[in-house]
């Protein structure tokens, strides 16, 4: 009795473990299989992200396809009234159009989570879902009204790209290839009014529109239009970043029609120059910092404090694009590195990029030092390459350069309607246009007064007009509006910056030729003539042997081409062909 009571005991005590294994194995078996198919879903969606991405990415290749080819039909066809920077924001401005209302993403009722309130929004969110934990970043602020197109925006998110991007990795060939590509012998011989434009001309711009703006502030805070906070220092901002002219079509028609070589490099000194002095002025600005609890109140200590700070942001980054480009020059030429041009290209090239990074990293400006490294090797470091080398550096920046330019003007089309936060005031817009004229004129005519009491070769009220048309805005405008859209002043800064950049290239930059023919300011297609004259002479010669005479003939044909191109103010050519022919006879006995 005893025993069968025993092995009941040891019956019940083994189907009770083995009931907890059997209970303990389903619970590992389902939670493997949660997690199996957890695996799964993240890797469905990292896929989808992936294709997502390459989507956007091919957006934008197809964008700079299709400009290359529109641009090729209008050199073609000699077609003028639209650069290929405006074409690109034309095409951007239709992908946008289609991105914006022609696409959208049903709505998945599964990816939208409970709401949880929070007293503020971190950039950074853990959330602890059954002992897991979930990383979650901040993309943005979604109005109550946008909660229910949230796919439609993630969709507009995924083709908004970083504004380092534009820093880090578009703007760099951009400002190098404008230092690199420098005409000095012009440049130096103009380096004094280019400074006066640069430095006195920007600073003069960024006052004149920053007052100007402020007065439209107060005028939209009387009438009730401004939605957030809008500060003196703010409006000072705005002036620094659309100071920065960028007259890359005009530029590159001069260069086509080979106009006056003096105005063509008064116009890009100061355009190259001007963008290193806005960037470092709106840092400045950024960098008032009165003491006390209200930070935007005037205090003579800080505004010298900023004006310490652009000198020494300024200068610092001066020398250390100097330094990196003497020490490639002295590795250039002290090497053997000639011997080798695969590895001499990609040293300068790495060079020279590192420049631009090293000044961030260390607190300078970038584009003031990749600027001035430029100039630094194109002075030095190009003469110690090798040919090969010194053709690979010009054509690679150069098509860096193009493909960079080209890439942000089509984002300005598509930012157009993929931002999210676009805020657009009347008043602001036409208080921004206002000043940027009178800024502009501030800068070109009273300077141009005071250095030609100086200059031997006066610089013409007919050019002076003509850099006051040319002052348009472009990839550094749209690049310091859009690296820091958090406040609402900046969001109104950055859709006004928009819209400036698309009048002053369209309207300015496709009104170019026209000018040039109103102020009559020479070039050297729209006088000349061009002969050139070719001369062929075909001789042939036949001698007849008899039995007492000998006959020779010999005849000599000699053609002659004159081409006579002419181009006429409508930029159309003009071909005259003449021909000449002479025959010769030798009759021999």
């Amino acid at each position: 009795m005893g025993s069968r009571w025993k092995s009941n005991a040891n019956y019940g005590a083994s189907g009770t473990l083995s009931l907890c294994v059997l209970v303990s194995l389903t619970i590992c078996l389902s939670r493997a299989e949660d997690s199996a198919m957890e695996n799964i879903v993240t890797e469905k969606k990292a896929e989808e992200s992936h294709r997502q991405d390459s989507a956007d990415l091919l957006i934008f290749i197809m964008l700079l396809t299709l400009t290359i080819l529109t641009i090729w039909l209008f050199k073609h066809r000699r077609f003028r009234f639209l650069h290929e920077t405006g074409l690109a924001m034309i095409y951007g401005l239709l992908v946008g159009v289609v991105l914006r209302y022609g696409i959208h993403v049903p709505r998945d009722i599964n990816n939208i989570t409970l709401s949880c309130h929070v007293n503020a929004s971190p950039p950074t969110l853990l959330v602890n879902v059954s002992g897991k934990f979930y990383e979650y970043t901040l993309k943005g602020e979604i109005s109550a009204k946008e909660v229910d197109d949230v796919q439609d925006n993630e969709m507009l998110r995924k083709v908004t790209f970083d504004p380092e991007v534009f820093f880090n990795i578009l703007l760099p060939p951009i400002i190098f290839h404008a230092g690199y590509s420098l005409k000095r012998r012009h440049f130096f011989r103009n380096l004094g009014s280019i400074l006066a434009y640069a430095f006195l001309g920007t600073v003069i711009s960024c006052f004149i529109i920053g007052l100007l703006m402020y007065g439209c502030v107060m005028l939209m805070k009387q009438v009730g239009q401004l939605g957030g906070d809008f500060f003196f220092t703010d409006c000072l901002y705005f002036g620094a970043i659309v100071s920065a002219t960028d007259p890359v079509t005009v530029l590159a028609i001069f260069n086509e029609l080979q106009v006056d070589v003096d105005l063509y490099a008064l116009l890009f000194g100061e355009s190259v120059l001007n963008d290193a002095v806005a960037i470092v002025l709106s840092s400045s600005i950024g960098a008032y910092q009165p003491q006390g609890d209200n930070s935007h109140t005037f205090e003579a200590m800080a505004m010298l404090k900023s004006f310490g700070v652009f000198l020494g942001v300024f200068s610092g980054s001066f020398a250390l694009g100097v330094v990196i480009g003497v020490m490639t020059a002295l590795v250039t030429k002290f090497t053997k590195l000639r011997d080798f041009q695969l590895l001499e290209t990609a040293l300068f090239f790495l060079m020279s990029w590192s420049t631009f990074l090293l000044a961030e990293a260390c607190g300078f400006t970038g584009v003031v030092a990749v600027l001035f490294c430029g100039i630094t090797q194109a002075h030095y470091t190009y003469n110690n390459l090798s040919p090969e080398s010194q053709d690979r550096t010009k054509q690679l920046f150069e098509l860096l350069n193009f493909l960079a330019e080209n890439f942000i003007f089509s984002y300005m089309g598509l930012a157009l309607f993929t931002f999210q936060n676009h805020v657009f005031n009347p008043i602001f817009i036409i208080g921004a246009f206002l000043g940027i004229f009178l800024g502009r004129a501030a800068n070109i005519y009273p300077l141009s007064f005071l250095l030609n009491l100086g200059r031997r070769n006066k610089i013409s009220p007919n050019f002076q007009h003509m850099m006051m048309f040319a002052g348009l805005r472009g990839a550094m405008t749209f690049a310091l509006s859009i690296r820091d859209t958090a406040t609402y002043a900046r969001q109104m800064m950055f859709s006004t910056t928009l819209l400036v950049v698309f009048f002053t290239v369209w309207v300015c930059g496709g009104g170019t030729t026209q000018m040039l023919s109103c102020q009559r300011i020479r070039s050297a297609c729209s006088s000349a003539v061009y002969t050139h004259t070719h001369t062929h002479t075909y001789a042939h010669a036949r001698t007849h042997t008899h039995s007492h005479n000998t006959h020779t003939y010999t005849h000599t044909h000699t053609h002659t081409h004159t081409h006579i191109c002419m181009r006429t103010r409508t930029h159309k050519l003009t071909h005259t062909h003449a021909h000449s022919f002479s025959l010769t006879h030798t009759h021999t006995h």
